[in-house]
């Protein structure tokens, strides 16, 4: 009590300036729980490069994986995916998203399967095993600021279990010659979904990733690149918590036709387990292509396989 007493008493005392400063640091350094699919959900390209995506995000996905990437693409990326977590739960998902330089739509359809519940009293009326969907709408909007840094956040509408509810994602992006450094946080006003004493109750929670990358030759047209990734915050899932640690490395060949990528996760919570991811792309015609990835290992949250076709000019 003395310490929720504490922090009412700096909010109103402080100017709105540093209270939105003391915001995003608490955003940051709390621990934060989310009961929601792990960040590897959705992004055919980044789950090939085992999840290290954060300061990539130069595709549609950057509405998903950090909002800042708007403006590290081409100047239309239109993306449409299905994802496939092969245990036990059988979690699945698909979206669609579209981007020009500093706007962004997309829609994506997440499992409840994989998802912990916050409260169980009564069964919902519909199998969950077979019909619980979030539905996510999102705005994604980006600002420059100067030539090296870029802003941005999406505004989303989800629909889960008979409730809707409005949050919101932010992300920051830095570029520097051929390095990136990114961060992003999901999920700021942590809605619930479901009716206690009705139903399931469900909660995304934050969560917060960050990482770097590096491309190898023009810093333009890159033909390599690596990077790393962390998770800041820890993500329950119905096989237990996760934090991820991902690096991985993109290669394209043949003047930009095919790609492969690859990469290796650990979950840092409790005994380590790893995860091997491997991906490939294909042009069929100028811009369009078709993403394909396939994970495996001991950490059973990241098991699965993905597709997408994704254009790009």
């Amino acid at each position: 009590m003395h310490m929720r007493a504490a922090v009412q008493w700096c909010m109103t005392a402080l100017t709105p300036v540093w209270r939105g400063a003391l915001a995003a640091a608490l955003v940051v350094v709390c621990p934060a729980v989310s009961h929601a699919q792990i960040y590897e959900t959705v992004g055919i390209r980044a789950q090939g490069m085992s999840g290290a995506f954060v300061s990539v995000a130069d595709d549609a996905t950057a509405t998903w994986w950090n909002p800042a990437g708007l403006a590290a693409g081409g100047y239309i990326n239109a993306i449409l995916e299905f994802d496939r977590v092969e245990d036990s739960s059988d979690s699945r998902a698909s979206g669609f998203a579209l981007t020009v330089p500093s706007l962004g739509l997309s829609y994506y359809r997440l499992s409840l399967r994989g998802m912990r519940t916050i409260q169980t009293t009564v069964p919902s009326p519909g199998d969950r095993q077979e019909e619980g969907f979030l539905n996510q709408f999102g705005v994604t909007v980006g600002q420059s600021l100067g030539s090296h840094l870029v802003i941005a956040s999406t505004a989303k509408l989800v629909h889960g279990l008979d409730s809707t509810r409005g949050d919101i994602d932010v992300g920051v992006m830095t570029v520097y010659g051929r390095m990136r450094a990114g961060a992003a946080v999901k999920n700021l006003r942590n809605p619930q979904f479901g009716e206690i004493g009705l139903t399931e109750l469900f909660s995304p929670g934050r969560q917060a990733r960050a990482g770097v990358s590096f491309k190898v030759g023009s810093a333009s047209r890159a033909d390599l690149m690596v990077a790393l990734d962390g998770d800041l915050t820890t993500t329950p899932t119905i096989f237990g918590d996760v934090r991820h640690l991902a690096t991985g490395a993109e290669g394209w060949l043949f003047r930009r036709t095919v790609a492969i990528r690859g990469g290796v996760g650990i979950n840092t919570v409790g005994e380590t387990r790893r995860s091997t991811s491997v991906g490939a792309s294909a042009a069929f015609r100028s811009g369009m292509f078709v993403d394909a990835q396939l994970t495996r290992g001991d950490d059973v949250t990241r098991n699965g396989w993905g597709f997408d076709l994704r254009v790009t000019f």
